[in-house]
């Protein structure tokens, strides 16, 4: 199913997963106008080709694409970038991410042999949670090269969080350079040392205090709760988050996101998992991480937050025999 234009030697995205999630990336890339052709890819086919004609219904009012839908990974060909959404959404309530890691890993089980069966050139970035431990999983099962392999990670969290710097201290939230790093979870943490309000250390500004940063690190990590509980599940601001980055990876604007990558290199006590640190990426992938100096507190937070992960990919090493 097509829109009756092909686009050749253009840029192209699959997305796997048609849920809240892949459906509202696959809109959000359509109104940007980040790719020329999308692949929609789900287990439930007419779900995936009923968003696919949703979109293209719009085509008179957004950028020209080519879209294609089934459940055939066969459609990853040629993609640039494929994203995953797909597995269970974290339930609203009794349900952690952690909760999620059995059910998950089956998914991935079956759904990274098939894209790699039919792609082993494009870049893979995970969306799905337990996002660090997937991101893991998926390089280990795909094999690739570990820049050709990431999550969102925390970038979803460092837009929450610079958004409630931004509403408090009265800037937009372009100008706030804040991290969330570590766990794209519970165990996350807010990189205080290193933020900033266009260059200038927040301890600078009025109305700053220790407390503030608590109680905004606080609302960061448990926004995803909230909203779980008042409509049942987010999806517009990763939507748009995935958007920026493949934005990045295409068109090679070397963009800088806490993004979550293998840790090959030790990092203050801490490898071979993969967790968010400012990263920058290009069309190649994820190679290049930025330095980044944590102080006394933030290394104790970073190491509770790799344990935590560390816990998600021991059990999925089992489940998957890595």
């Amino acid at each position: 199913m097509g829109c009756g234009v092909v686009h050749h030697g253009t840029a192209k995205v699959a997305i796997v997963g048609t849920g809240f999630v892949g459906s509202t990336t696959a809109y959000a890339m359509m109104m940007n106008g980040v790719a020329s052709r999308i692949a929609l890819i789900d287990a439930k086919k007419e779900k995936a080709e009923g968003e696919a004609l949703d979109l293209l219904h719009g085509l008179q009012f957004t950028h020209s694409v080519d879209i294609v839908a089934g459940d055939s990974f066969e459609l990853v060909k040629e993609a640039d970038v494929v994203v995953i959404t797909a597995g269970f959404a974290q339930k609203s309530s009794g349900e952690t991410r952690q909760d999620l890691l059995d059910k998950n890993v089956a998914v991935f089980q079956q759904i990274i042999p098939e894209i790699v069966r039919y792609n082993q050139d494009c870049i893979l970035l995970v969306v799905t949670n337990p996002l660090d431990v997937l991101t893991y999983v998926t390089t280990k099962l795909s094999g690739f090269p570990r820049c050709r392999v990431f999550g969102t990670g925390t970038v979803l969290d460092t837009a929450r969080l610079r958004y409630l710097i931004g509403r408090h201290f009265n800037v937009s939230p372009k100008d706030v350079t804040a991290y969330i790093l570590g766990e794209h979870g519970d165990a996350e943490f807010l990189w205080a040392s290193g933020a900033q309000i266009a260059g200038t250390p927040l301890n600078l500004f009025d109305g700053y205090s220790e407390s503030l940063l608590t109680d905004i690190s606080l609302q960061t990590k448990n926004a995803v709760y909230d909203i779980i509980q008042k409509k049942g599940a987010t999806y517009y601001a990763i939507a748009l988050g995935v958007v920026k980055i493949v934005r990045a990876i295409l068109l090679d604007q070397s963009r800088v996101f806490s993004v979550s990558t293998l840790v090959e290199d030790e990092f203050y006590g801490v490898r071979d998992i993969c967790l968010s640190l400012p990263t920058i990426v290009r069309k190649s992938g994820v190679c290049e991480r930025l330095p980044v100096v944590l102080s006394q507190h933030e290394q104790m937070l970073l190491r509770a937050s790799s344990e935590s992960i560390t816990r998600g990919i021991n059990r999925a090493n089992k489940l998957i025999g890595i």
